[in-house]
């Protein structure tokens, strides 16, 4: 059972210690003073680990609170971490975005092993431009978030805090928006993100070049946002089946047919692992390449591994072994 839980900062125990009792197993906490208070995120961490160590948490963090101790404690709890990527006020008042401050904060997520998202907006603060976002989009696909958050797209009332002024157009708005929408199904309903960059290294094209080639591949096949299409409702099965479509005449398009094989084996393993994770569901499919090499550091470079692995045609099993982790086999 999944909910999300409003609470004051300072009573967490209560709710915590209820979870297992109702059958609770995942909890959403966007609290904006525990976001922001290192001590009170650091209690409620441990209170997690003593009260529901069963539990799931997501938790919205400020990244200025994201140092080593905190990675540390969070190390000891089932979480995803939630983290605003937002512009600041720069010299003569001028939006700033602080790639290094972020990079830093991704890195040190990464290197502890934790899951966590990004949330990002567009055209809401003075200044800001088509420009600027996209660059920020860019850089925050490049940190391996597990998912992108796009406010402004899931929230009528938040869509409205898009305003158009002299660097933010009307059409930049909705530019800014159909990337959103085409980032949200391609990269997080998805789950590209193990494999997502490697891809576009093959391709030799930036995050938001593809992302706006899909979302007029979405706009001609009636998957786009004013289609009413809702990624978060499709399977990912179907998300995939999309995903695949679209690579291959990206990797036609760019006259690197003979890659595709490779992508489409790294597209379907890593799939086949995510619906295990996420709901159990085991399967068997077919692939061109062993999966151990598949799953190896090569395949982070696509061009490298098929000009230096062999083809191996294999029927794999993806399914959960004795110790309840997610194993493959070939049969």
């Amino acid at each position: 059972m999944k909910t999300e839980y409003q609470f004051k900062a300072d009573e967490l125990e209560s709710p915590l210690k209820n979870c297992k009792k109702n059958g609770i197993t995942e909890l959403f906490v966007h609290d904006a003073t525990l976001a922001k208070d290192k001590n009170k995120l650091l209690h409620f961490i441990k209170s997690v680990q003593k009260e529901s160590p069963e539990l799931f948490v997501s938790i919205k963090v400020e990244p200025s609170v994201l140092d080593n101790e905190v990675c540390r404690e969070l190390q000891n709890i089932n979480c995803s971490i939630e983290i605003p990527f937002l512009l600041k006020n720069g010299e003569k008042n001028l939006p700033f975005f602080d790639k290094k401050f972020y990079s830093r904060r991704a890195v040190s997520l990464n290197n502890a092993g934790l899951v966590f998202g990004v949330e990002l907006r567009y055209s809401d603060v003075n200044g800001d431009s088509l420009k600027a976002f996209k660059d920020r989009l860019d850089f925050t696909v490049e940190q391996y978030p597990n998912h992108i958050d796009f406010p402004q797209i899931e929230d009528a009332e938040l869509a409205q805090s898009a305003k158009v002024m002299q660097t933010f157009s009307a059409e930049d708005i909705r530019t800014a928006r159909n990337l959103s929408f085409s980032c949200k199904t391609f990269y997080s309903a998805g789950r590209a993100v193990p494999w997502f960059n490697p891809v576009l290294n093959a391709l030799k094209i930036t995050p938001c070049s593809f992302f706006s080639d899909f979302a007029e591949w979405q706009h001609c096949n009636n998957c786009d946002f004013k289609s009413g299409f809702n990624p978060d409702s499709a399977s990912h099965h179907e998300i995939e089946k999309m995903q695949l479509l679209f690579l291959q005449q990206k990797f036609e398009e760019k006259r690197k047919n003979h890659l595709f094989t490779a992508v489409t084996d790294i597209v379907c393993l890593n799939g086949a692992l995510s619906r295990l994770v996420s709901d159990g569901t085991e399967s068997v499919l077919e692939t061109e390449y062993n999966p151990e090499d598949i799953f190896g550091p090569e395949s982070m470079n696509i061009q490298g591994f098929v000009n230096d692995v062999c083809l191996e045609h294999c029927t794999v099993k993806v399914f959960f072994n004795e110790y309840g982790e997610p194993d493959f086999k070939i049969l």
